[in-house]
């Protein structure tokens, strides 16, 4: 099974969705988590995580994990080619390094260069940012890439930001 989780913000308010599947190339997820969060901590640059990751970590107790092989982010593991943690990173810390995480960001981090990979899908020009941590960055991509759905973003990263939007 693999995860993949989204939050979004409003008032002082976080809603995190996850949508769990089977494999990469699934059409559908196989089951949704929400979970509201109230009184979320302010944003502040480069600790982003300190933010996201307990809305995560909440919604986490929810689901069984047993076999969960992958988990998807919205955001980076690594901040910087120190490998400096971030959402991803810390998350995986959290679940004792025993899950891998991706992060899968549309937009770039320019204090990354040898820890990340541009991955363009489908006739876009435009590129998916991946980051990884308890996998190799390649295999990361290659499983990114082969997502259902013939956009730069996947389907199911599409659906998931969009459910999370829907408060």
């Amino acid at each position: 099974m693999i995860l993949a989780f989204d939050t979004f913000y409003f008032e002082d308010k976080a809603q995190t969705i996850c949508l769990s599947f089977a494999e990469w190339k699934s059409e559908r997820e196989t089951s949704i988590y929400s979970d509201i969060v109230v009184g979320i901590e302010d944003y502040v640059p480069g600790e982003f995580y300190k933010r996201e990751l307990p809305c995560i970590l909440n919604l986490i107790t929810k689901i069984d994990l047993t076999n969960v092989e992958f988990i998807i982010v919205d955001g980076f593991v690594y901040l910087d080619d120190d490998k400096k943690l971030g959402l991803g990173g810390h998350l995986y810390q959290k679940l004792g390094q025993k899950i891998p995480v991706i992060g899968v960001a549309k937009s770039d981090f320019a204090a990354i260069h040898s820890n990340k990979k541009a991955v363009l899908r489908g006739e876009s020009k435009k590129p998916l940012f991946l980051t990884s941590i308890g996998i190799d960055l390649d295999e990361a991509s290659n499983f990114i890439k082969a997502m259902h759905g013939e956009f730069r973003i996947p389907k199911l990263l599409k659906d998931l930001d969009i459910l999370t939007k829907n408060v």
